[in-house]
């Protein structure tokens, strides 16, 4: 079932998610719904609290960026068919030196900014199974997962802009949240106005 994606501006988005146990309730019907969601708003990436649900769940798959041709073929490799879902995650490390890349996100449709992050990451986390892992991600890999990463501890990628940028996005943002804007999938705006 494919669920609406909170828009911009919503409360749900700027909460520190909570740790989940396996009794979650129809955890797997969660999942599928997250991944058909994704899917139909072609994203890489979707976290619980983009569609509503203050949860440490995230899931990614980074299969599209892996015919982007300015890519090394180690890299093409990498993404093609990286698919996972992250439960209660905790990034234990960055590093490496800051890299510029363009992102975007599906709860702020038409936006997208240059965003600084660290290419390296290490990330402990549970699978679906709830099965304990700890890997280290690098390059793309590792940012999608630090873009999703960042929405179950509240942040979204226009926080990583400079104040300028922030000021100069504020107009356009507010009419996201108002749902004054052209997307393809479903959404959810906090601040459009009733009885219309």
């Amino acid at each position: 079932m494919i669920l609406p994606i909170i828009a911009y501006g919503d409360p749900v988005l700027r909460k520190m998610a909570k740790d989940i146990t396996p009794e979650y309730p129809k955890l797997d019907v969660l999942i599928t719904n997250m991944w058909e969601t994704m899917y139909n708003a072609h994203g890489v990436g979707l976290a619980a609290p983009q569609v509503g649900l203050p949860i440490r769940m995230f899931m990614v798959d980074t299969t599209p960026f892996s015919d982007d041709e300015d890519l090394s073929k180690e890299e093409q490799e990498q993404l093609n068919g990286f698919k996972k879902v992250f439960i209660n995650a905790k990034i234990d490390e960055e590093s490496g030196k800051e890299w510029d890349f363009n992102e975007g996100c599906l709860s702020i449709p038409d936006i997208r900014e240059d965003v600084k992050r660290k290419p390296e990451i290490t990330i402990s986390y549970l699978d679906e199974g709830f099965k304990p892992h700890t890997e280290t991600y690098n390059g793309l890999l590792a940012r999608v997962i630090q873009h999703e990463y960042d929405h179950i501890q509240g942040i979204l990628f226009t926080d990583k802009l400079s104040t300028l940028k922030k000021r100069l996005l504020k107009s356009r943002l507010e009419k996201i949240s108002k749902g004054k804007t052209n997307v393809d999938y479903k959404m959810r705006f906090p601040n459009i106005k009733k009885g219309r």
